[in-house]
């Protein structure tokens, strides 16, 4: 009879919703789990992002929920069929944390709060006996295959006989998930693609007046209008926001994918909004054509074209004077008003990232190929997703499928 291995000690690295979920998945397999954080807390992005009401998940079914992740809707379904949006929400219950599906579809806790349920599954994960260490920033491995890092204290190590990475992508590096871990990575000979701005905002160079003036008015609604890599047509109705330098927002960050490789390729992309959705392009010329009778044009516009100040600022920040004097001009492009997108935003603004540890290095338990023992999870693999629930959800499903996989294979049958 093939003896079996008592526990052995597994280590995570990574305080974020992934790092958290692997512990308690690998917890509840058997495993001795201890988990490393650099900050000195854990969760900081997931509270950020509660901040104005935790997006847990989505109320979508699937596969429609599955075809938010893009090209790796195949491989992130298989993570949802161990953890979908429904067994999130199951999860979040059995914290004591019940959820509504919002009117967009959206998951939020009752109490729109990240913070209860947080404290809730830290106590959680500790009385099952996950050892948390914070303020431990994970430095590679020394010449024994020990884990270093640094600490407040000096340096240490620690031997672990299994690990799971949870390290985060690029954004937002103040609350941890700053990228130091692709050089390391990348000197083992890990196959990473480069990290990328998604779900990001764009530039488009405005005049110093719409800038100064316009900056954070909201465009509301609209209707983008753009084309993928492949040149096929797409439009999408939402909202956005002007900033100092460009367009953020919702809409923006649905189809900042599609965006970005374009910019990518062709050194900029064209957005066209629709400032007038729901109003013909014939009836827009008819109501443009009346008689002014003496008011601004910015005035006519808001009267009988329906534009606020910043969908008018928009209008004659893209059209020079000529255009301006000629009525079927003016409202052809308040149907689709073009705007040259120069680049995305810095990857340290932006909500996620995209790009990470290929997918086709990992096996089904997000084991490494040729690495035993070294699961990935998360924001670090070469995944992305639209804000709305879907980052969340497949974090916490790859963290809970990692933790199981890295439980399974410190239980193995020796020899």
């Amino acid at each position: 009879m093939s003896e079996i291995r008592p526990p052995r000690r597994l280590a995570v690295i990574g305080g974020g919703p992934a790092g958290l979920m692997a512990a308690e998945a690998a917890r509840a397999g058997g495993a001795e789990v201890h988990l490393f954080e650099a900050k000195g807390s854990v969760g900081r992005k997931f509270l950020i992002a509660g901040k104005g009401g935790l997006n847990l998940t989505h109320g979508e079914a699937r596969p429609d929920f599955d075809m938010r992740y893009r090209e790796r809707a195949g491989e992130i379904g298989r993570w949802l069929d161990a953890f979908d949006a429904d067994a999130l929400r199951g999860w979040a219950r059995g914290l004591g944390v019940e959820t509504y599906v919002g009117s967009s579809g959206r998951v939020f806790p009752l109490d729109r709060k990240a913070a209860p349920l947080l404290r809730a599954w830290v106590r959680r994960l500790k009385e099952s006996g996950v050892q948390i260490h914070v303020q431990h920033r994970w430095q590679g491995w020394d010449e024994a295959g020990a884990l270093r890092f640094d600490t407040p204290s000096g340096a240490t190590t620690f031997a672990a006989d299994a690990l799971v990475l949870a390290l985060g992508g690029g954004s937002w590096p103040q609350l941890g998930s700053d990228g130091g871990w692709v050089a390391l990575l990348a000197a083992q000979g890990i196959d990473i693609a480069p990290l990328a701005p998604a779900n990001c905002g764009f530039d488009v160079g405005w005049s110093a007046l719409l800038a100064g003036k316009f900056a954070g008015a909201p465009l509301k609604p609209v209707v983008a209008h753009w084309q993928d890599a492949v040149g096929t047509a797409h439009a999408l109705q939402g909202e956005c926001v002007l900033t100092e330098t460009g367009i953020e927002g919702s809409l923006v960050y649905a189809i900042a994918a599609d965006l970005r490789t374009t910019i990518a390729r062709d050194g900029s992309a064209v957005l066209q909004l629709d400032l007038a959705p729901g109003r013909e392009l014939e009836r827009l010329q008819a109501d443009l054509s009346k008689p002014r009778n003496g008011r601004s044009l910015g005035e006519h516009l808001r009267r009988q074209a329906g534009l606020d100040a910043a969908k008018c600022a928009l209008v004659f920040e893209v059209l020079d004077k000529a255009a301006l004097q000629d009525m079927a001009t003016v409202a052809a492009a308040i149907k689709r008003l073009p705007l040259r997108l120069l680049r995305p935003r810095p990857l340290a603004e932006t909500i996620s990232t995209a790009g990470g540890i290929r997918l086709e290095s990992l096996g089904d338990s997000l084991m490494l190929r040729g690495r035993p023992g070294l699961f990935c999870a998360g924001e670090m693999l070469d995944w992305e997703a639209p804000t709305g629930g879907y980052l969340l959800t497949a974090c916490f499903a790859s963290g809970l499928v990692a933790g199981r996989g890295a439980a399974a294979w410190l239980a193995r049958p020796a020899g």
